[in-house]
């Protein structure tokens, strides 16, 4: 009978952690193929809180997520950047509770600017909230080294 417990819990954990990350896939499959509508899906509605390492550095409010990817996109055509995307990995720390999360994940931003290929390793944080069932994502920041050339 012990031996099941573990099992038994991993499972849950495993699903907890899933339910969880979902809404950052989403967001971050959606950034990288394009589909906003998909990555605007996974914010929970109301304000929302991003911070990031391009200015204003801050977005704040029901519309936090529009404005950031507005003004990412006019930070990146001003310094010539194309092919922007993000890889992650699974999470390094999981914080789940009743109704909010933390999550952090490994993160490496890849982009080419004026055709030189770029990479930045960093970390994505998430604060996110159980919204009628489903996990949605209510703040994240970027931290990042300093972007370099890829070798």
């Amino acid at each position: 009978m012990l031996l099941v417990v573990p099992v038994v819990v991993g499972a849950a954990t495993q699903d907890v952690t899933a339910g969880v990350t979902a809404p950052i896939h989403q967001f971050i499959d959606g950034f990288n193929s394009g589909d906003v509508k998909s990555a605007y899906a996974a914010y929970a509605s109301g304000d929302v809180v991003i911070v990031d390492e391009f200015a204003p550095h801050r977005w704040m409010g029901p519309n936090a997520a529009q404005d950031w990817a507005a003004d990412f996109d006019k930070a990146t055509k001003a310094a010539g950047v194309t092919d922007a995307t993000v890889k992650y990995g699974a999470p390094t720390r999981t914080v789940v509770g009743t109704d909010g999360a933390y999550v952090v994940i490994p993160t490496v931003y890849n982009y080419k600017e004026h055709g030189k290929a770029m990479t930045e390793t960093g970390q994505m944080t998430f604060v996110l909230h159980s919204e009628n069932g489903a996990w949605k994502i209510s703040s994240w920041t970027w931290t990042g080294t300093k972007p370099h050339a890829v070798k």
